[in-house]
């Protein structure tokens, strides 16, 4: 049963933020004992350290996935994924770095394969986000030029560097997001690029799922992450993602298991494919 706990006003000077100083802390832990569904595979999650990405870990890590997680900056919040994942009974690489530098991207797959001898399932999910209302005053070339490195340049360093391990029955998953179906009058910059990786995710399915890999997506809605603190002012976050149907914000383990259904066996039939855990928004598929 989802909780819904009130958030108060806070804010955070980093993108991404820091998981550990959010209040409430989100909720990642899985519901569910698992049973095998990621079992011997070996997962790349990328924004693996905090939100989404530590609950996808979580989740997958219970079904038997053995993890890396690829990350910013964000060592505290990756060290204590790392831990989430072990005390699963699991293994878990950390790797530091901007994947928006291809050679970095190289090196994190290579250190994957390198470490476990195999990448079976990729699950792309970093980002970067910005305000940018009004556009004009806000959006400057520093950050605009931050999100198409992080949400699309370094999109494709990954998946060019992963494509040559990854065999028949592999699964690519990539994170959305609402605002790429409906777009953001406040996230201008950030709706665009996510438009961008949608087409990227559709088109990457169309050339590899008659090679037998899949590659699907999930676009959440307001879900409590780092991204929430670390992107707007105090006033914004108090009572984040009330405005949705439900009328709360979704937390990171109800997200993940979206990402376990595409990326497993439950799945097999799924490719060019979007999954919207959003509160009960409306939007085109």
């Amino acid at each position: 049963m989802a909780t819904d706990p009130k958030i108060p006003p806070q804010t955070q000077d980093t993108m991404p933020g820091r998981e550990s100083e959010m209040t409430p802390a989100p909720d990642w832990k899985p519901r569910f004992p698992g049973v095998g569904k990621m079992k011997d595979k070996i997962v790349l999650i990328t924004g693996g350290d905090s939100g989404i990405g530590r609950a996808t870990a979580a989740l997958f890590a219970r079904e038997g996935a053995k993890i890396a997680i690829a990350y910013r900056s964000e060592t505290g919040d990756a060290q204590d994924t790392k831990k989430i994942v072990e005390d699963e009974g699991s293994e878990c690489l950390t790797l530091e770095g901007d994947l928006g530098n291809r050679t970095h991207a190289d090196d994190v797959v290579k250190k994957v394969v390198d470490h476990y001898g195999q990448l079976d399932t990729l699950v792309i999910n970093h980002a970067q986000q910005y305000l940018d209302s009004p556009i004009d005053e806000k959006l400057s070339d520093e950050m605009l030029d931050d999100m198409i490195s992080s949400n699309i340049k370094s999109y494709f360093y990954v998946m060019q560097a992963a494509l040559p391990h990854l065999e028949e029955g592999a699964s690519v998953v990539i994170t959305n997001s609402v605002n790429a179906f409906q777009g953001n009058d406040s996230l201008i910059g950030y709706s665009t690029t996510r438009g961008a990786s949608l087409a990227f995710m559709r088109s990457m399915a169309s050339a590899l799922t008659a090679k037998g890999i899949r590659v699907n997506g999930v676009a959440p809605g307001p879900i409590w992450t780092p991204f929430i603190p670390g992107t707007m002012p105090a006033d914004m976050v108090e009572d984040f993602g009330s405005s949705t149907p439900m009328g709360r914000c979704g937390q990171p383990w109800e997200v993940a298991t979206a990402f376990l259904f595409l990326a497993g066996p439950d799945g097999s039939y799924f490719s060019g494919q979007t999954l919207h855990p959003n509160g009960g928004m409306i939007v085109g598929a």
